[in-house]
């Protein structure tokens, strides 16, 4: 009998000036970047947790410390990387994927593509299996002011993948 199982995941950043603004894997050129222990991808970090969710693995705070220093500044690919071994470990695969990210401004639509490639790629999962979207609060809150940003990732695994 096939069994499935979703997970979700969040993230939230403070923005900051003059940090680099990295999301879905995407250099985005804005005044200020996503304040964070590695490379501070929202829409990374919430897709590893909404992965470890469906695993009933933890967090990524539990696989990786931002008391680390290891982890300093790292490339979120490499959380991404960590957490589809630990799906195939287990014998599961990626039904799909449907993130939202949440902040005012930079606009992303230019970008949407790129970061489902990104996440295509690096899970080895078909693109149409991929959605990203984006959403303001319209100027409300933190987010509204421009102080931070969000994401939010739901997924759908499946140990019938390839049957």
């Amino acid at each position: 009998s096939m069994q499935n199982r979703i997970g979700y995941g969040i993230d939230v950043h403070q923005l900051e000036i003059g940090t680099p603004l990295i999301i879905g894997g995407v250099p985005i050129s804005y005044s200020k970047g996503s304040k964070g222990h590695s490379d501070g991808d929202v829409l990374f970090h919430a897709i590893v947790d909404a992965i470890l969710g469906s695993l009933a693995l933890g967090d990524i705070g539990q696989h990786f410390p931002s008391d680390n220093v290891r982890w300093k500044d790292a490339e979120s690919t490499i959380f991404l990387e960590h957490v589809s071994t630990l799906l195939a470990e287990k014998g599961f695969g990626i039904e799909n994927i449907d993130a939202t990210i949440i902040l005012q401004n930079p606009k992303l639509t230019p970008h949407i593509l790129q970061m489902r490639k990104n996440i295509s790629e690096i899970l080895s999962v078909d693109l149409d299996k991929i959605s990203v979207k984006a959403t303001t609060t319209d100027r409300m809150g933190f987010i509204g002011k421009c102080e931070g940003i969000a994401a939010t990732a739901v997924i759908l695994i499946s140990d019938n993948i390839g049957n």
